[in-house]
């Protein structure tokens, strides 16, 4: 089993997400989600894409920025196939707030596909509020908004599993 512990979050840079394209089947599957891979957010947000590393690569990440409003936005995050279940998503969230807090966000936002069940379940358990919102993403395109505010409680940093 993969030892969360060991692993380094840092600052995502262009090297990284190079290497997460590469391996975009490690953490995506079948779904071809390179195009929301946006280089631009390594670029210019670079303190909140977050990367977690270790000997064998990268084992997760999260692209995020924060909005001029104060909403820490996490636009991706993923975890390597060989790294879920481990609590990397719940420690990379808990890394991307306290780095978007810094920046000034007072709360959390991101959205997903309402067919999503995985990221809605997770982003429940990490406290989220979920809405249904019809025409999100343009007419016809309902997206399911999750909501949470900042600071994350104490009872999310929870040791990893050993």
């Amino acid at each position: 089993m993969l030892l969360v512990m060991r692993l380094q979050i840092t600052s995502a840079g262009m090297t990284d997400i190079h290497q997460v394209l590469a391996d975009h089947h490690r953490y995506w599957g079948e779904r071809d989600l390179r195009p929301l891979h946006l280089v631009a957010l390594v670029q210019e947000f670079g303190e909140t894409c977050l990367v977690a590393r270790a000997g064998d690569g990268i084992h997760g990440y999260v692209l995020g920025f924060v909005t001029p409003t104060g909403t820490g936005y996490v636009h991706l995050i993923a975890t390597r196939d060989d790294a879920r279940g481990t609590g990397l998503g719940r420690r990379l969230y808990t890394e991307f707030a306290d780095a978007a807090h810094r920046h000034g966000a007072q709360r959390l936002k991101a959205i997903t596909s309402p067919g999503n069940t995985g990221s809605i379940a997770f982003h429940r358990r990490l406290g989220f509020d979920v809405q249904t919102v019809d025409d999100y993403n343009g007419p016809g395109r309902t997206m399911m908004v999750f909501r949470r505010a900042l600071p994350f409680d104490v009872d999310l940093r929870e040791p990893e599993p050993s």
